[in-house]
């Protein structure tokens, strides 16, 4: 079997499709402006066009689709887009079948991504593994047995807003002190008043204050990740999103803290990784999906 499908992710700013060969061969990308507002109607229409031009001789049976928050469990509704206007219980999935024939499912982005780096990326040579996104927010996403993990609703994963400190600063979720709001880059911005690739920088050219940045960010992301290893005991704690590009820097205290922490018996050989696709995660692991319901519907 050769199915090309077409894998996207839908972005507050871009929306990023690629087509890509059953082997993960990417095949064509393209990025594209994200409508504002992105009312549902406007991302349809833009999300077509695009369809269009990454596949124009019509050879994708199939597409896959992250959106910013979470799907229902069977990836057909968008229930909630972050950053996007006006998206509630949006039938994303039916919408594009009926303007492009393919069969369509969405899932939450950082759950793709997870599934991205799985199939091609860090992940890859694992079963069982957990990936954490840190970007405006912290996502998750759950590989269990080699495959993505949505609980009995479709939102399980969230990773990222596991309480840290109970009495901590309020968060989106309705929790406080979340684990998303010591370590996202929101929440860098709002504790240094810097950007994360400007503290990677000045770690970089050995500044001892942003040096002590990224060993107490460290040790909050080992902290915040003890309560999912001890749950989950992956074999792979993967790490992508913007902040990752730090990885070298908050390592050494995250992994520490982890060991201090989780008992040797709820993580043996555990590995803990930098994400390796980086932005394109999100398409790959779309397409994933798109494959995945492929093989269902045939089968």
């Amino acid at each position: 079997m050769n199915s090309q499908v077409i894998g996207i992710d839908l972005g507050g700013t871009a929306i990023k499709l690629g087509r890509f060969a059953d082997d993960g061969t990417c095949l064509q990308s393209l990025t594209v402006a994200t409508p504002q507002p992105a009312t549902p109607a406007a991302v349809l229409e833009v999300m077509v066009d695009a369809i269009a031009q990454i596949d124009p001789e019509n050879q994708a049976i199939a597409i896959g689709v992250g959106t910013p928050g979470p799907a229902d469990a069977g990836g057909r509704i968008a229930k909630i887009a972050i950053n996007l206007e006006g998206w509630r219980n949006i039938p994303l999935a039916d919408w594009l079948e009926g303007k492009t024939g393919k069969a369509t499912v969405i899932a939450n982005d950082a759950n793709c991504a997870g599934l991205g780096e799985a199939w091609l990326g860090a992940g890859r040579h694992f079963q069982n593994l957990i990936l954490l996104t840190l970007g405006t927010g912290v996502g998750g996403a759950v590989i269990l047995d080699g495959k993505l993990f949505v609980g009995h609703q479709g939102a399980a994963g969230e990773l990222g807003l596991i309480t840290l400190y109970p009495d901590g600063h309020p968060c989106n979720s309705g929790n406080q002190g979340s684990l998303e709001q010591y370590v996202s880059v929101t929440a860098i911005r709002r504790l240094t008043g810097k950007e994360p690739s400007q503290l990677g920088n000045l770690a970089k050219s050995g500044d001892a204050q942003a040096l002590k940045f990224w060993q107490e960010y460290g040790k909050n992301l080992g902290i915040g990740l003890t309560s999912s290893i001890y749950i989950l005991t992956p074999e792979a704690v993967v790490i992508g999103g913007g902040v990752s590009a730090s990885f070298e820097f908050f390592f050494p205290t995250m992994k520490a803290e982890i060991e201090k922490r989780v008992m040797a018996t709820s993580r043996v050989g555990l590995q803990i990784l930098p994400a390796e696709l980086g932005n394109s995660a999100g398409i790959v692991g779309a397409a994933k999906l798109a494959l995945t319901k492929q093989l269902k519907i045939k089968n």
